[in-house]
């Protein structure tokens, strides 16, 4: 048999190198295309449903929206499992789908199911959906760091603007490439704005909080 085979391609040189050549740009297109995780995503096909509600408790929170949801989000077609966390100011739904389902789909279904119940939750909070990734989904970690680093109040200074350069500049940009979900910013001083009314000026002028906040 071996000798056989040994005879073919010497006679056939050609073709044999012919062969070899293509099976070569067969095997490096393959390569090239083949998806290789050194991690790989093990997570079971899930949708993250966010509620922040401000100025509330746990017990509060676990009573006007973690419950609701949970319960409405238990009848979604696919759901296998609905586990959440209630934390100060925090309500996660996590609803677990079989491992045949589409992630688009199952979000689309969450979607529809929250648009019904929302009517239901208190008028100060909004749901919203996670990003489509997981635990293991991060794929790259950057520092931002300045040329020279500043000392006493002009370092909190300096941080605050690395943190506005990742906030207003790096990161809308990140967002813009096909396959990023979510950009998470940890570190730094976030640049904040606070207003304090006068209300004595507030009264004079009949002003109310409400006004104020629809104005800014």
């Amino acid at each position: 048999m071996i000798s056989k085979l040994v005879r073919f391609s010497l006679d056939n040189r050609y073709l044999i190198i012919l062969f070899t050549f293509l099976l070569g740009i067969a095997g490096w297109y393959s390569f090239k295309e083949l998806p290789i995780d050194a991690v790989p995503d093990i997570t079971n096909i899930q949708v993250q449903v966010n509620t922040q509600v401000e100025g509330r408790g746990p017990e509060e929170i676990e009573r006007t929206v973690t419950y609701p949801l949970e319960t409405a989000l238990n009848g979604v077609p696919g759901v296998t499992q609905v586990r959440s966390i209630t934390r100060y100011g925090l309500s996660q739904v996590t609803v677990v789908f079989k491992d045949d389902t589409d992630i688009y789909l199952a979000r689309q279904l969450i979607t529809e199911r929250l648009q019904a119940i929302v009517r239901t939750l208190p008028p100060f909070v909004e749901p919203q959906l996670g990003p489509v990734s997981t635990g293991l989904g991060e794929i790259y970690h950057y520092v931002i760091e300045a040329k020279e680093k500043a000392q006493g109040e002009e370092r909190l200074k300096q941080l605050s603007q690395l943190r506005a350069i990742q906030d207003w500049n790096i990161k809308p940009r990140l967002l813009t490439l096909q396959g990023v979900a979510e950009v998470n910013t940890i570190g730094g001083y976030e640049r904040q704005y606070h207003i304090e009314p006068d209300p004595f000026l507030m009264a004079k002028y009949g002003l109310h909080f409400a006004e104020i906040e629809k104005a800014i």
